[in-house]
């Protein structure tokens, strides 16, 4: 069997290379990243805390190879960029602490939205998170209103747009429960907070937050 699964991964990386999600180098599938970003890879992660007081850990700045990195998985169609950004997320939280989640949940996307490009980049970044960690991923929140995207909007106008957009989908069921919420891109925080504030809300006893990368 030991033999059979060799074999499997050999065809694998000869027939259809694994890219290195920060500069697009062929690598072997087992791998997360090249030697060169490997070795560009900040030794430690950022932590911050953003409205309501959770904490935020990211373990790349948004700069460089890596916001490259992150851009081409939301935008430009690289949903296979999941795993090894996930592998990067969980390497920062191992660093920053208590990694005792009862779930995982992700920021969520307006369904509209979620068809027109295929995918939630925060979905298959937190259901990867979830695999690593050996914890049960959920669908925790839902967008059930549209608004104008935040990457679009000036830092003042970001708070005001995501307000009353995300409620929770099953308040029982994260009652009194300790959370990790994944999202691709910290930059103001706004949209962390208030889906951190509708979970809290619903009765949720802890939230932490985590991201690929922090805009400094």
């Amino acid at each position: 069997m030991a033999i059979f699964k060799r074999m499997l991964v050999a065809v694998e990386n000869a027939f259809f290379p694994a890219r290195c999600p920060y500069c697009d180098k062929v690598i072997y599938h087992e791998h997360y990243a090249c030697e060169d970003c490997k070795a560009k890879m900040p030794e430690l992660p950022i932590t911050n805390y953003i409205e309501g007081g959770y904490r935020c850990t990211s373990p790349f700045l948004y700069k460089e190879r890596f916001s490259e990195s992150v851009k081409a998985f939301k935008f430009y169609n690289r949903p296979q960029y999941a795993k090894a950004l996930a592998f990067a997320v969980v390497t920062s939280l191992n660093i920053t602490g208590d990694l005792r989640y009862d779930y995982i949940t992700c920021v969520p996307m307006h369904p509209k939205l979620k068809n027109r490009r295929g995918y939630n980049q925060s979905e298959l970044l937190a259901k990867e998170c979830a695999k690593l960690m050996g914890i049960k991923y959920i669908d925790a929140l839902e967008k059930f209103k549209q608004n104008k995207p935040q990457h679009s909007l000036k830092g003042s106008e970001r708070r005001k747009n995501v307000k009353g957009v995300y409620r929770a989908i099953n308040k029982d069921k994260i009652k009194g429960k300790k959370i990790l919420l994944i999202d691709d891109i910290i930059t103001t925080g706004n949209t962390l907070s208030e889906c951190a504030k509708m979970l809290k809300k619903s009765g949720c006893e802890e939230i932490d937050c985590a991201a690929v990368c922090y805009v400094n």
